[in-house]
Formats: C-alpha cells, sequence, structure tokens
C-alpha cells in the first residue's frame, strides 16, 4: 500500500493522535466533531490523545469516553515532557494504516481530515495542511512563528516548511515505521518528518482562532524549539564560530600593525576607550560562542545518558502497543 494509489473501498484502519495539554473544554468538543467527520463515510479510525500532565481534568475526561467509545485511549505522561514527545508517543502507539496528527484546541478542523485521506488515497506518503493565514493570532506571535520558518528554510536548509507552517498532517505507516527508528529527543517532530523525503504534499486551510481555553506554547518552549531544530539539522553556528575567530584574528594582526607602525612614527598611543570597546565586543562575541558551543555539547550529553524522551503515567482505553 505504500507509494501506490490506493482503492477508495479498500478496508483500513485511521489513526487520530492528539497531544493535549489543559483542553478539558476543547477535547469533548473535538471527539464529537471526529465523529461527525468520519463516521458517516464508513472509516474506520481510532482516537489517541496524549495527555501532556494537564492540571485539569483532561484525562479523566479522555478516560470517561473511552468507556463508551472502544476506539479511544488516552496516555498520560509523568510529567510535561512536551507536545513533539506526545506526537512521537502517540505515533508510536498508533495501529493504523495511517496517522493523522492534530491538536486539541480546535484550531485546525476536523473537516479537513477527508481531504487529507483523499490525498493518501492517491498516492502521497505525508500531507500537510497548510495554514494559508494565522487569524486571531498576536502580531508578536506571528513574527515569530515567520522569523522561525524562514530561518528553517533558508539557514538550517529545510526548504519544504510553508512560511505560515504546518503542524497538523497525515503520514502513512511506512512513514511512521521509519519515524520510530529515530530516538532524538531535543528535536521537532514536524521538521523532522519534512527531512525525511517520501512522497508530500499539502492542502491549504485557514488556522481558526481558539475559543476557549488559554494555550500553554510559552515563550521559553518556542525558544527551545528554535535552537533544538537548528542544532538538530546544521552545524552552521559552530561554522559560523570559525569564520567569525578567524576574522577576528585577522583584525587583530592589522591593529597590531597599526601599534607597530605608530610606534616607529613615535606617534603616542590613543583611544583607551577605544581599546576597552574593542575588548569588550571581543569579549562578548566570545561568550556568546561558547553559548553556541555549549547548546551543542549539552545536547550531545542528553542524547548519551539515553533517558526516555517520556514516561507513562496513566493509560484509559483500548489495548495498546507495549512498546
Amino acid at each position: 500500500m505504500d507509494g501506490i494509489k490506493r482503492n477508495s473501498t479498500e478496508e483500513f484502519l485511521v489513526t487520530i493522535v492528539t497531544p493535549a495539554y489543559n483542553e478539558v473544554e476543547n477535547i469533548g468538543v473535538l471527539y464529537k466533531e471526529i465523529c461527525q467527520v468520519l463516521d458517516p463515510g464508513g472509516v474506520h479510525w481510532e482516537w489517541i490523545v496524549i495527555d501532556d500532565h494537564s492540571s485539569d481534568n483532561t484525562f479523566n475526561l479522555v478516560a470517561e469516553i473511552a468507556q463508551n467509545d472502544p476506539r479511544v485511549c488516552c496516555l498520560r505522561f509523568s510529567k510535561n515532557f512536551g507536545s513533539h514527545a506526545a506526537i512521537a508517543c502517540g505515533l508510536n502507539q498508533s495501529r493504523g494504516n495511517c496517522a493523522v496528527v492534530i491538536a486539541a484546541d480546535l484550531q485546525d478542523p476536523p473537516n479537513l481530515i477527508p481531504q487529507l485521506l483523499e490525498k493518501w488515497r492517491d498516492g502521497s506518503q505525508v500531507i500537510w495542511a497548510v495554514r494559508s493565514q494565522r487569524s486571531g493570532e498576536k502580531w508578536i506571535n506571528v513574527c515569530f512563528a515567520r522569523l522561525y520558518y524562514w530561518l528553517m528554510r533558508n539557514v538550517v536548509g529545510v526548504r519544504q516548511i510553508p512560511e505560515n507552517g504546518a503542524d497538523f498532517f497525515l503520514i502513512d505507516r511506512c512513514v511512521v515505521n521509519a519515524l520510530q527508528q529515530f530516538a532524538e529527543k531535543n528535536i521537532s517532530i514536524f521538521a523532522l518528518i519534512m527531512w525525511m523525503g517520501f512522497s508530500q504534499t499539502s492542502i491549504l486551510y485557514d488556522k481558526q482562532v481558539r475559543q476557549r481555553g488559554s494555550s500553554g506554547w510559552s515563550i521559553e518552549k518556542k525558544v527551545k524549539l528554535v535552537i533544538d531544530s537548528i542544532t538538530s539539522f546544521t552545524y552552521l553556528p559552530i561554522r559560523a564560530m570559525s569564520y567569525l575567530g578567524f576574522g577576528f584574528g585577522c583584525l587583530g594582526f592589522l591593529y597590531a600593525l597599526l601599534v607597530f607602525f605608530n610606534f616607529l612614527l613615535r606617534i603616542p598611543v590613543q583611544g583607551w576607550s577605544s581599546l576597552m570597546i574593542v575588548v569588550l565586543v571581543v569579549g562578548g562575541t566570545q561568550m556568546v560562542m561558547m553559548g553556541i558551543l555549549g547548546e551543542y555539547l549539552w545536547r550531545a550529553l542528553d542524547e548519551s545518558r539515553h533517558r526516555p524522551s517520556y514516561i507513562i503515567e496513566a493509560k484509559a482505553g483500548q489495548e495498546l502497543k507495549t512498546k
């Protein structure tokens, strides 16, 4: 079934993976919308919700839904490991011929899932739902997002990433299996899927405004995602450090020649303030370079520990994989 056109009458299972953090106001509505979209078409589906250690009743609500619907299950993390770890966990547990990843905040409409499935039936292995616009978001969030995607395309080199981003997607079973070969913890799973290749396509949609609850996507997490994405896919910052060091070395040599010639011409040394500026600029640059190198070294150390990317605290619903 991989990479070929699939018959629309062919029976298959679709896994829907939803990372959730404090989404008790939205998760029940999302479940109803998934049922309304997929059940009339006779689609066989399972829904795996990963509760990223919510402080509200998200897990209990999904557990209640699972008691009445055997297609639903929920796993709760022992602490907040992040949405990317939650997505990886859900994909590891998936049993479907394909998997759809959709957030719990209702900003990504479930009624797009049939369009994603249609593209999948035509043979595409990765289908992205690309935002045509980001309605209702603060300008600072929009600017941050555009800067991130620009960096990923033009600096990191993952050129498949669209300008407005995409975190609602469908992937084929062969992509899920390939993704499970990666054990990296500090990484953007979206960028990794784009980097992996396969047959990729996209559809456009308007991202909805969040109606209930608040996002747990803090500035801290956004900054970490940027650093993780850069360090995972390029060594350019380290190469830039070498170039910068070479440039400062050349400037220092030229300045030394200037001082030497001034000495021969008996011109007194001037500008202690300028000397202090040079020391501060060079010293500050060196500290930044050490910080960049430290980010790479810390991630190498973190991977060498072989700690799990997530720990499951509780399960509810259908029988899940043991992995």
